[in-house]
């Protein structure tokens, strides 16, 4: 008898152009761009600021940049890491190096010293490209102890016209001494044919480092396969056309940023907008003078535009295809966002090992929301996806309709396995399917709900409370901006709640008084006895609080 997750009550769901199943990628995302450039060489691939860059220029760049690493030696299947922030050399370096066959490791601009000494000897990586202010403040003193043979600078500067954002003031362009200057190799290199290498689905396209939340990081293979097919996959589920263009709001080192801004905009041959880093005035700015029509981003860029003094009075209205995923969203929020700008914020899933989503809200559609743990539905699985729940100390065992599991996926926007790790590999799947640590709960109708992560459940005296029901009830109060909730020791119960708030500027509200209010809306062992206020909750550079900083933090103090 097949089980309930074989039979897919989710395909229901489907918005009827939809198919159940997208073809396999038969071309690399290298080939897919040469083939959006050869399209529509005129339309603007990258509109950064107030200035663009064609598709046809950004081909060009592309091309000089695979004949530069020819000519430094750099073969098939070597490494190059990019360490910039959301800047279009990050584009020229990733679309260069994939037409020299190479594999791109890109990395968070927020690494420190032994972070960076970390990847880089970890990936083994041959060139860095990176940003004059983070070589001078981090990779100088780090790259005489890796394999790193070239490292090309470049500026935030290098793509704008004299008249700069206001954000930029006071930043000059240094030209470290002892690097080549990216963009002046380019303009002295004549792009040579010969330098493009044949790229297969099959062939590796990123190494894409996890968070390092459970021992240090691993590098994710996502072959160029997983890239293009979840690309393909937000292309059909979001219906991308021509008219459309991409706002970059998610970093472009993180997975989201990779294939639901890079790769979609890539294989569609639409523009992406980007803007260094995220400021929200800035962001604003852009939406308006933009128009961009789809994006995707953690719920925290969302509440941060919300929460932005004069909000009220923009017009968002353009960004009529809303995702956003990375962490649990509060349906409070959701309603709060769609009425201040009248845009529904449509929730998605995915993970570094899943190429981003495996499930979305169909777009158009909303997401329910389960009556028993109050949580939002992440979505239903996308075409291709085969998904089930397994008991989390027994991964061999399905959980029926409506109890909770550990979250398990099959699909070609699987990664291949982690970088010179085979035993973390072995361990990651079972049967064939990731496991991806994450709790969930699938109702009869094929909606998924994320209960919370496995690390993350808080133990009250027996009782399972997870973070996300307690953060959900306090983002219904109207005082509250940020909220995340962690376990701490207590002698009576063994663990009790604690959550870490920040207010929206200019709001008070008393520890007691946020006390109460949670207690009249849950059961009485879920509820916070502590509550600690701060400014800002502390969050990584994709927007997810930092709950275990918070945890660690809480837990010295007691």
């Amino acid at each position: 008898m097949s089980s309930v997750y074989e039979n897919k009550p989710w395909l229901s769901r489907y918005a009827e152009y939809v198919p159940h199943e997208l073809p396999l990628p038969e071309r690399s995302m290298s080939d897919l761009f040469e083939e959006s450039a050869s399209r529509v060489p005129d339309r603007d691939a990258i509109r950064y600021f107030d200035a663009t860059i064609s598709y046809g220029e950004l081909n060009d760049l592309a091309d000089r940049f695979a004949t530069l690493l020819a000519s430094r030696g750099v073969e098939k299947d070597d490494r190059v890491a990019v360490y910039t922030q959301n800047d279009p050399q990050f584009l020229v370096a990733q679309y260069g190096a994939w037409k020299r066959g190479a594999i791109v490791v890109p990395l968070n601009p927020m690494l420190k010293g032994k972070e960076l000494d970390y990847h880089l000897n970890d990936s083994g990586a041959k060139v860095l490209v990176c940003l004059e202010d983070l070589y001078e403040t981090v990779a100088r003193e780090v790259v005489p102890g890796t394999k790193v043979e070239h490292v090309l600078t470049t500026s935030e500067l290098d793509f704008l016209p004299e008249e700069r954002p206001e954000i930029f003031e006071g930043v000059e362009k240094k030209r470290p001494e002892g690097t080549t200057d990216l963009m002046e190799a380019l303009r002295e290199t004549e792009p040579d044919a010969g330098a493009r290498v044949r790229t297969t689905p099959e062939d590796t396209a990123y190494l894409v480092y996890t968070s390092g939340t459970t021992g240090r990081p691993k590098g994710a293979i996502e072959t160029h396969s997983n890239v293009a097919f979840n690309a393909e996959s937000y292309r059909t589920w979001m219906r991308i056309g021509d008219d459309d263009s991409v706002f970059g709001v998610a970093p472009l080192f993180h997975i989201t940023g990779l294939v639901g801004h890079l790769a979609l905009a890539g294989l569609a041959g639409i523009p992406l907008v980007l803007f260094h880093r995220f400021d929200v005035e800035e962001v604003l700015r852009l939406i308006e003078k933009w128009r961009p029509t789809m994006t995707v981003g953690s719920i925290t860029v969302f509440i941060a535009l919300m929460n932005a003094p004069d909000s009220g009075e923009r017009d968002l209205s353009s960004l009529q295809k809303c995702y956003s995923g990375g962490a649990p969203i509060a349906p409070s929020i959701t309603e709060q966002f769609e009425e201040k700008f009248g845009i529904y914020i449509h929730n998605i899933y995915g993970l570094t090992e899943s190429n981003s989503p495996t499930h979305a809200t169909p777009l158009g559609g909303r997401a329910p929301v389960d009556e028993e743990s109050g949580a939002l539905s992440v979505g239903v699985p996308i075409p291709n996806c085969e998904a089930r729940l397994v008991k989390v100390e027994d991964p061999s065992e399905e959980v029926p309709i409506g109890e909770s599991g550990e979250f398990a996926a099959r699909g070609p926007m699987i990664f291949k396995g982690y970088w010179n790790k085979p035993e973390e590999t072995e361990e990651a799947f079972h049967d064939g399917y990731f496991l991806t640590g994450d709790v969930a709960v699938m109702d009869e109708d094929g909606w998924f709900y994320i209960v919370d992560r496995k690390k993350d459940m808080i133990n009250v005296a027996g009782y399972k409370v997870w973070p996300r029901e307690v953060e959900d009830a306090l983002y219904t109060h109207p005082q509250v901006k940020e909220a995340a909730a962690v376990g701490v020791a207590d002698e009576y119960r063994g663990e009790t709640v604690k959550a870490f708030v920040a207010l929206k500027e200019g709001e008070e509200v008393s520890e007691d008084d946020l006390v109460s209010y949670c207690k009249e809306r849950m059961a009485d062992y879920k509820y916070p006895r502590k509550i600690e206020f701060l400014d800002e909750l502390p969050k990584t550079a994709t927007g997810k609080f930092l709950r275990r900083e918070l945890r660690d933090e809480a837990r010295a103090e007691a």
